[in-house]
Parts: structure tokens; C-alpha cells; sequence
């Protein structure tokens, strides 16, 4: 079974203080956050844990079809 998880992001000042969301497709947590990853290259390993973080606490949606994993949109300020 596949998910949408609808995650946010938030890099605190000084490095960037930007924010944002992305959709995600994914059969776990775990792997939402390697598909994240592997999107974002701008994301530095220091927020990696935040991002874990606020992917458990994401809003997670159960697919009644298959579908691929993959982002499906990220949106960032």
C-alpha cells in the first residue's frame, strides 16, 4: 500500500529561512524521506532530522490505486 504524504519543511535563519511542502508518493516514512532527499540538493544534512520529524507528523493519505513513488510537487519560499 502506497501513501500521499503531504510534508512540511521549514530551514531556520541563518541558512536560509525558507519553507515549503512537498507531496510525496511513498510506501513508508522512510522511504519519503530518501525520495526527498534524493529531489533536494539543497538540502543540508544537518536538517535531516527535522525532516524525519515532520514526515512522521505528516498528514498521510492511503492510495486506493498503485502508483509509482515518486515527489509528485514541491513548493518552497
Amino acid at each position: 500500500m502506497k501513501y500521499l504524504y503531504i510534508v512540511d519543511e521549514f530551514v531556520p535563519y541563518p541558512i536560509s529561512e525558507y519553507s515549503g511542502l512537498w507531496n510525496v508518493i511513498a510506501e513508508d516514512d522512510d522511504e519519503c524521506f530518501e525520495l526527498i532527499v534524493e529531489t533536494d540538493n539543497e538540502m543540508y544534512p544537518e536538517h535531516y532530522g527535522k525532516l524525519r520529524e515532520n514526515i512522521i507528523n505528516s498528514r498521510k493519505f492511503a492510495l486506493a490505486d498503485e502508483e509509482e513513488s515518486r515527489v509528485v510537487e514541491a513548493f518552497r519560499t
